[in-house]
């Protein structure tokens, strides 16, 4: 028998931000950047879901819903490190973890059941413990494949733990409305309504057949969830392909200085993730969009390096020769992949580049320690 936990940290963003200010506790937050500017919300506090806010929600009409709640950027650098630290507990009790997101995990339990006895009261344990350690609240889903899994810990949220029993999973699904399956968004959820099916029990009253011809081969899929079927063992870890980072103004720029001062800002942040994984990159890329929304990426191969002076020069090329159209632009963005680890090898003499070298690794620990701000670089 398969048992798979879903963790899924609850409105994990936000209740990072409560931690470093308690301030912030029984009110309506919303973390997502300036309400009056072009973004989404990133997570919102329960307090803020009464009016109707949601994640991914453009920020601009969740001002418009609720005016009076407390907008914040975000801390990134915090986000990382509480959900390192989450990690870290699940791994003193999962044989196997897989990570979807900064604040969701899957754990594989299965044999597990002389070890540990009841899966719930598991449940239980971790959920307390991530609370005493690190303030975080979570629901925890349980069921014999991931799609149920993550299902339960949506079920019973904040803070809640929810079993399903092989051999009951159509029955637990039944009642639920069918956007509650992972994967049906508004254009799927649309269709699905437009041929009267609300409930996940009213997609199990059809045919597979008839399911897929109606929606394709996403719908045999569909159909399967609905039925309590789903992929029942974990992912191996993955190699990160890439690192990225990009920003969409708040208004559209022309004046290109302000646009290089963003993409040094932006290249930074990216050699510090490179850094942190004691990588180094060979491939820049960067990716412009207009205000017209026309969007263009250049890249370019280089010898591999953790260095920002040379991956800003390199992206700073690329934007100058992609940047020719006197039109404002949207978004800048920065990419770096291709990597390999990086091998600090021994010299006698110590030159410039060396001590170039050594000079980023010890920033990058200062950062990772105080935060991004603490040591800020000059772009020449």
């Amino acid at each position: 028998m398969r048992v798979i936990f879903h963790l899924d940290l609850d409105a994990f963003f936000v209740s990072v931000e409560r931690i470093l200010d308690p301030s912030l506790n029984g009110k309506p937050v919303i973390v997502g950047g300036d309400p009056h500017g072009r973004g989404v919300v990133a997570a919102c506090s329960y307090e803020a879901r009464e009016y109707g806010l949601h994640s991914a929600m453009p920020i601009r009409q969740a001002y418009r819903l609720c005016p009076h709640g407390i907008y914040l950027h975000g801390t990134s650098g915090e986000y990382s490190r509480f959900s390192k630290a989450v990690k870290h507990i699940l791994e003193q009790y999962a044989p196997m973890i897989e990570q979807a997101s900064i604040d969701e995990f899957y754990m594989d339990f299965s044999g597990t059941q002389n070890i540990y006895g009841s899966m719930f009261e598991l449940a239980r344990r971790i959920q307390k413990e991530i609370w005493e350690r690190l303030s975080l609240p979570c629901s925890i889903g349980i069921a014999g494949n991931k799609t149920v899994a993550k299902i339960c810990s949506d079920a019973m949220k904040p803070r809640g733990i929810t079993y399903v029993i092989s051999g009951f999973e159509k029955e637990f699904l039944a009642p639920m409305p069918v956007e509650a399956i992972p994967g049906v968004g508004k254009v799927t959820l649309q269709q699905l309504h437009s041929k009267d099916f609300y409930k996940i029990g009213d997609i199990t009253k059809v045919s597979q057949e008839y399911f897929g011809v109606a929606f394709g081969k996403y719908g045999i899929d569909l159909w399967d969830k609905a039925h309590g079927k789903g992929t029942e063992y974990l992912s191996p870890p993955h190699v990160r392909k890439s690192i990225s980072k990009e920003r969409t103004f708040g208004s559209d720029l022309i004046d290109q200085s302000e646009i290089e001062k963003t993409l040094f800002n932006l290249t930074g942040k990216v050699c510090q993730k490179l850094r942190d994984k004691n990588w180094q990159a060979s491939t820049v890329s960067i990716k412009l969009r207009y205000s017209d929304f026309v969007t263009l990426t250049r890249a370019k191969t280089i010898k591999a390096t953790d260095d920002d002076k040379e991956i800003f020069e390199t992206a700073q090329k690329l934007f100058r020769n992609a940047y020719t159209r006197r039109v404002g632009v949207r978004l800048i963005g920065v990419h770096l992949s291709k990597f390999n680890e990086f091998a600090e090898q021994e010299i006698l003499f110590e030159d410039d580049d060396t001590l170039r070298k050594k000079m980023f690794r010890a920033i990058t620990k200062i950062r990772d320690k105080y935060g991004y701000g603490s040591i800020n670089l000059g772009s020449r």
